[in-house]
């Protein structure tokens, strides 16, 4: 098998909610804290996401994609263990990637 889609293939890569956000102002680059639950079987982890282009409230209960298996990384003051998805706009804007609403959390995505 290649060698770049066996490390694609190492990415766990899962459906989540967002639980709660909060503004993370010490961070150089604007950023927000998220608790994103994966489910019963994995949990909820927390990382921080350079996506204040949305609103604080808009983000509550927004499902989500994520890798969770990058192991943890110290930025600031917290821990983040996993790294939300999204794409870049022409603008610099984060835009996160949606799973289909039928979605569970904790799926696997491949």
């Amino acid at each position: 098998m290649n060698k770049n889609i066996e490390n694609f293939m190492e990415l766990d890569i899962r459906v989540g909610k967002i639980l709660s956000v909060e503004e993370f102002p010490e961070i150089k680059k604007p950023s927000y804290i998220l608790n994103i639950d994966f489910g019963e079987e994995i949990g909820i982890k927390k990382t921080s996401a350079q996506i204040t282009n949305y609103s604080l409230e808009s983000l509550i209960d927004k499902k989500c994609v994520a890798v969770i298996n990058l192991g943890e990384k110290q930025i600031g003051r917290i821990m983040s263990q996993c790294l939300i998805l999204g794409s870049i706009d022409n603008n610099g804007n984060v835009l996160l990637l949606n799973p289909d609403e039928n979605s569970s959390l904790g799926d696997k995505v491949s």
